[in-house]
């Protein structure tokens, strides 16, 4: 979903910023109030999380297809083996807990992304 928003909606970088901060502070309260309601640690169907971690894995990117598939691609390993701190993150409560290991593995993805620009000029 956050692939198919970030390439099809043309953001300018504050709108790019403005949605990331939207996403992200919506998205904890919503995953909270979700995650009270159905009375289970960080459900399936909470994907916002997702989202806001794309959203920051790109976010001082250009918004082409090759950088959206291949931080795509990163965002979803980071995500699946969530390194430290990753994975004692999620164990926080709440929407917080919900939210922050997406955001950590889009904070390693945009790193990765970022070195890859450094050393070898891509994206």
């Amino acid at each position: 979903m956050a692939f198919v928003i970030l390439w099809l909606v043309p953001f300018s970088w504050a709108g790019l910023v403005a949605f990331f901060l939207v996403v992200t502070i919506v998205g904890t309260w919503a995953a909270h109030v979700v995650e009270r309601a159905l009375g289970d640690k960080d459900p399936g169907v909470i994907v916002v999380d997702e989202v806001a971690g794309m959203t920051l894995s790109v976010l001082v990117l250009p918004l082409t297809l090759p950088v959206l598939l291949v931080a795509f691609v990163l965002f979803r390993i980071f995500d699946v083996v969530k390194p430290f701190p990753a994975n004692r993150a999620q164990a926080l409560s709440g929407g917080f807990g919900v939210m922050i290991d997406d955001l950590i593995a889009g904070l390693y993805t945009l790193l990765v992304l970022m070195a890859l620009r450094t050393v070898l000029g891509w994206p």
